[in-house]
């Protein structure tokens, strides 16, 4: 029984590895003012662009354009979160393991 156990934590193991290398590899676009400013962030919430529409700025409500690139980059953080929860969920069974999600 020892030897199943073993045998499936390291299944688990390996299937948890893949999930990671995946996201890592996965990106999304968060976005935020009907589009108009679009930030593309990896699976491990690393912001790797962020594209600003040129009528989204106004330099006399930069205010406005700063609050939409925050939005944007956390539409994509979330986004991020709803794809680890979707990829390692369907591997884990729902199971909140410390430090994966």
């Amino acid at each position: 029984m020892n030897k199943q156990i073993l045998r499936q934590a390291q299944e688990l193991q390996a299937r948890l590895a893949k999930a990671q290398e995946e996201l890592a590899n996965a990106t999304v676009e968060g976005t935020a003012g009907g589009g108009m400013v679009k930030v593309v962030m990896t699976g491990q919430q690393t912001v790797q662009s962020v594209k600003i529409a040129p009528e989204a700025i106004d330099p006399q409500d930069m205010s406005l354009l700063e609050d939409m690139v925050v939005a944007a980059i956390n539409d994509a953080a979330k986004k991020v979160q709803d794809l680890t929860q979707k990829r390692l969920g369907a591997i884990t069974g729902g199971m909140k393991i410390p430090g994966l999600m």
